[in-house]
């Protein structure tokens, strides 16, 4: 089995916190959705169904932006700008859901964006 750096963000990743907006997800959305990545591609899974999925590319050389493209799902033919980030076994990512590339791990009000807290799952 290949082993991946610390800081590939390729694997299986549950969500432990999110919000939208300025708004706190509630624990039933994060209890029960992993994100996986691998290679290049992304799929999203609640309670075991697929619900969105695509490909993503590193947006810059520092690795801290990447595109998601949506292929399947509610993003299918959208492309969300985000800003990442991996500390050990925690992947914080910013969605820009209105197409702008966030700067900040925030949102609010009216701002379009997804905050999302991911734990690595054992593989």
């Amino acid at each position: 089995m290949p082993t991946t750096s610390e800081n590939s963000i390729d694997g299986s990743w549950q969500l432990v916190r999110a919000e939208l907006n300025g708004e706190i997800a509630h624990e039933l959305l994060t209890a029960n959705t992993v994100l996986e990545l691998r290679s290049g591609t992304y799929t999203v899974r609640y309670a075991g169904e697929v619900t969105d999925q695509g490909s993503f590319e590193l947006a810059n050389q520092a690795g801290s932006t990447l595109v998601m493209h949506g292929c399947d799902g509610p993003n299918a033919g959208r492309s969300i700008p985000c800003l990442h980030e991996r500390a050990g076994n925690r992947l914080r990512v910013c969605y820009g859901l209105d197409g702008v590339a966030p700067t900040t791990f925030s949102t609010s009000a009216g701002q379009q964006r997804y905050l999302a807290l991911y734990r690595q799952l054992n593989v």
